[in-house]
């Protein structure tokens, strides 16, 4: 007898209909499984026939074959325990066909029996949903992260023996097996409690830093803090997130497609937060940019929307560093493997922290003890075209002991949110009917409509190209800087003083002169 069960497969964080066909004939008994399987996949019979078992099924002894169309998509993982356990039990005549057509199955099944959870639901139902798919079941674990898409019922099951009851019972009697589980996105993010975590008060003294930090976060611009140990660096980069406005519903579903690809979201139904990745600085190129046979989503696509904050720049791998132009640039990765070609989005802020030299304790003598060509061949590990893709650089000094003694405490992160949130709103309606949201995202084809500069203001930057030896994208980060600098003084037109701000934050410490 032949069946048909429906189940996904992912592409990146695309997804794309998989059909499970079982055909069950008499002869030498055997189970044979085609279609360009992984490893996982075609271990999946044990699973299903060890779960079939202890769940009381007995399978008759027939000449099984299983294929997974379209057989040139690769399969990978073990979500499609559960639509070969259904299709074998249809082709075996333990269920009517008409009980499982239009529901899409995905689960990874235990030898007991249970259903385990899963990675890619999210973009599965996304594709199912468009696919014109009534209903799919999946884990109990995964089902609030698939009832976030509307237009499916989802469905939730913990056993095998769950799901042979719904697909043998009819009507009413099915929801009180498997009921139907809702979600609502936008009652998570009303829900989600105000920020409680590391506020911008805490940090002392440092107020340049602090400034940039705010620019930083109002354009989506990318920053570099130079300075000693012990200066705060680290301290302000953990909280850039809490000063960026929540994320919208689009904004959460992006990255909560990313971490279901990933197999990172484990039982949350919607991520609400603001991404804030920190690698440690031995990560190798895959593990940053994305990985695998077929290509995982690395660490700058787990900062989608977020910050990517690298500490101690120069220790990581140059190759590493280089690896990330063109994701800063395009604000995706296109990653190539035997197993694939996959582009996963990347658009997130880079935060970059690192000291003036080996010891840390440049320019203070007193303290340095580095050679000039060491500070130089510490500061040249990070690449010219890398700090050429980072608009505010601010220097860090040690903290005076009378900012520690209390007092005043600065802007909290609650107030400067606020002010970031006007200036997104000033760029919303700025970019309305473009490609872009912020600042920071302008091309050089559109900086005469976006960042127009007045006669007074060309001079200036006249006079800072020839003085600080820009290059003709560093003096367009400058006025792309000075734009958000002016959305933040609520002035429409982009002034001098504006200017000369941004070119205060352009990378031209001493360290970089020798």
């Amino acid at each position: 007898m032949y069946s048909t069960v429906l189940s996904g497969a992912l592409l990146g964080v695309q997804a794309a209909m998989v059909l499970v066909e079982v055909d069950a004939t008499n002869g030498l008994p055997s189970i044979n499984m085609v279609g360009s399987l992984s490893g996982e996949v075609r271990e999946s019979k044990e699973r299903v026939l060890a779960a079939l078992k202890n769940a009381g099924i007995d399978i008759p002894p027939k000449h099984v074959t299983i294929n997974l169309s379209p057989a040139d998509l690769r399969k990978e993982g073990t979500a499609y325990d559960l639509p070969i356990a259904v299709g074998m039990l249809q082709a075996l005549g333990f269920f009517q066909k008409a009980n499982a057509e239009e529901i899409l199955f995905l689960g990874e099944l235990g030898l007991n029996g249970e259903i385990r959870t899963v990675r890619g639901v999210l973009p599965i139902v996304r594709e199912a949903v468009a696919r014109g798919v009534k209903e799919c079941i999946v884990p109990l674990e995964n089902a609030r992260e698939g009832a976030m898409i509307p237009g499916i019922k989802v469905r939730g099951a913990k056993e095998l023996e769950q799901v042979m009851c719904f697909l043998l019972a009819e009507g009413k009697e099915r929801e009180k097996i498997l009921p139907v589980v809702t979600v609502s996105a936008s009652e998570l993010l009303q829900e989600k409690d105000p920020f409680t975590g590391n506020d911008f008060a805490e940090v002392r003294g440092q107020e340049v830093a602090k400034r940039a930090a705010k620019i930083a976060a109002a354009g989506f611009h990318n920053l570099l803090m130079i300075g000693p140990p012990g200066a705060g660096k680290s301290m302000i980069a953990k909280r850039i997130p809490g000063i960026m406005p929540p994320l919208s519903l689009e904004e959460s579903l992006e990255v909560t497609t990313i971490y279901s690809v990933a197999g990172l979201l484990g039982n949350r139904a919607l991520i609400t937060d603001r991404p804030f990745q920190s690698p440690h600085h031995t990560i190798s190129l895959p593990a940053l940019t994305g990985g695998g046979t077929i290509p995982r989503p690395g660490i700058i696509s787990l900062s989608h929307r977020g910050v990517l904050f690298l500490d101690e720049l120069p220790e990581f791998q140059r190759n590493s560093l280089d690896g990330m132009r063109q994701p800063l640039e395009d604000k995706k990765i296109q990653i190539t493997r035997v197993g694939g070609n996959l582009t996963y989005p990347a658009d997130f802020m880079l935060v970059c922290a690192m000291n003036p030299c080996p010891c840390g304790y440049f320019p203070n003598r007193n303290k340095c003890r580095c050679t000039e060509p060491q500070i130089k061949h510490y500061a040249g590990r990070v690449s010219g075209p890398i700090l050429d893709r980072i608009d505010l650089c601010v220097e860090l000094h040690a903290v005076e002991v009378t900012n520690l003694h209390g007092g005043y405490l600065g802007e909290t992160s609650t107030q400067i949110q606020k002010q970031v949130e006007q200036v997104r709103q000033i760029q919303a309606e700025r970019f309305a009917g473009t490609n872009y949201r912020f600042n920071g995202d302008v091309q050089a084809a559109d900086m005469e409509r976006f960042c127009p500069l007045g006669e007074a203001e060309k001079n200036c930057m006249e006079r800072l190209y020839e003085e600080m030896g820009l290059s003709a994208r560093s003096y367009h980060r400058i006025c792309k800087v000075a734009r958000t600098i002016a959305d933040l003084a609520g002035e429409e037109r982009i002034r001098t003083e504006h200017l000369l701000e941004a070119a205060m934050f352009r990378p031209a410490q001493e360290i970089w002169k020798m």
